[in-house]
């Protein structure tokens, strides 16, 4: 597992990143916690060092499930601890509503000291708004807000999460030097964020995580038109109506490009997206030791080659319906 700085920070952290949501269960379907617990430990085994978890996952299960693995480790200062705080209107993603009815001082406060308690740590490494609006910059009472429980000791840095399509919502938060983190929505369809949001983090120095690199399991390739997930599964309605049927017809053309680069669909697209120089660190689910196992490989395999990534660059599917 190699490491990449995060931003201005001061932090190394694993180039692939352990993404917390699925452990939650419920919004991915039924998990049990002896793999989540397996996959915690065979990730910190092969090199994981970023752990990213929310409030919302598995409504506080993922917090807990990561916080009791970090506190096992007994490396709590070598571990990277990312959690975030949901919006208090619910929203998913964000709207274009005031952000002070989307995250006012108090509920930070209160979603915060929340976390703490389900993660049983003192402190979070990294804290951020779950979703982010461009006219959040309007307003940055928020960011005081955060700025002063990092005087306090319960954070140390402070990031915005992007609604999915609108990487460049972002542009103007990143301009202030406020933020120091920003978690995107990029893979190999999904390419939008190499527009300008590339080159702004990394002229400001601010870092860079990419979630959804398998675009929510699409690009393992393991996803059928005829697949009916589970109650409560967040993916029914992400790919509703023709959208998972345009997906799979996608990903099809794809796999003889993925596998033959790097072995498997998996493998490709997380190194898609780690062959991007900008990037800090790639979050990606692991539901049980199999799937960290392979995760991590892609770390380990390297960037793909300038042939391959110019062959994946056509496969660009820009979306404009804002999505979570």
């Amino acid at each position: 597992m190699k490491n990449r700085k995060l931003g201005k920070t001061g932090l190394e952290v694993s180039e692939i990143g352990f993404g917390g949501w699925a452990i939650g269960g419920y919004s991915w379907g039924p998990q049990k916690d002896v793999d989540s617990r397996a996959a915690l430990s065979t990730a910190y085994e092969l090199g994981v060092n970023l752990f990213d978890t929310a409030l919302v996952y598995g409504y506080g299960m993922s917090e807990r499930l990561v916080g009791e693995f970090v506190r096992s480790t007994g490396a709590r200062e070598r571990l990277v601890v990312a959690t975030k705080i949901n919006p208090m209107n619910w929203e998913f993603p964000a709207s274009d509503v005031g952000v002070d009815q989307v995250f006012p001082p108090h509920h930070i406060k209160q979603a915060l000291n929340e976390s703490l308690r389900n993660l049983k740590l003192e402190y979070v490494d990294l804290i951020s708004l779950h979703v982010y609006a461009e006219n959040f910059a309007d307003d940055l009472a928020w960011l005081d807000t955060l700025d002063s429980l990092k005087q306090v000791g319960k954070l140390r840095h402070i990031g915005v999460s992007v609604n999915s399509f609108q990487p460049n919502a972002a542009l103007r938060i990143v301009e202030t030097g406020r933020v120091d983190v920003i978690t995107v929505h990029y893979n190999v369809f999904e390419q939008a964020p190499a527009d300008r949001l590339f080159a702004a983090v990394a002229k400001t120095g601010v870092g860079l995580l990419i979630r959804s690199p398998l675009e929510f399991s699409a690009l393992t390739g393991d996803l059928l038109e005829d697949v009916r997930f589970s109650e409560g599964d967040h993916r029914a309605a992400y790919f509703a109506g023709d959208r998972l049927r345009k997906t799979v017809s996608r990903v099809e053309s794809l796999r003889p490009v993925l596998e033959g680069a790097a072995g498997s669909m998996t493998l490709g697209a997380l190194r898609f997206a780690l062959s991007c120089p900008d990037v800090s660190s790639v979050l990606v689910g692991m539901r049980n030791a199999e799937q960290a196992r392979e995760n991590v490989r892609a770390s380990d395999d390297g960037p793909l080659s300038s042939e391959v990534l110019s062959t994946l660059l056509r496969h660009r599917w820009d979306r404009t319906e804002a999505r979570w």
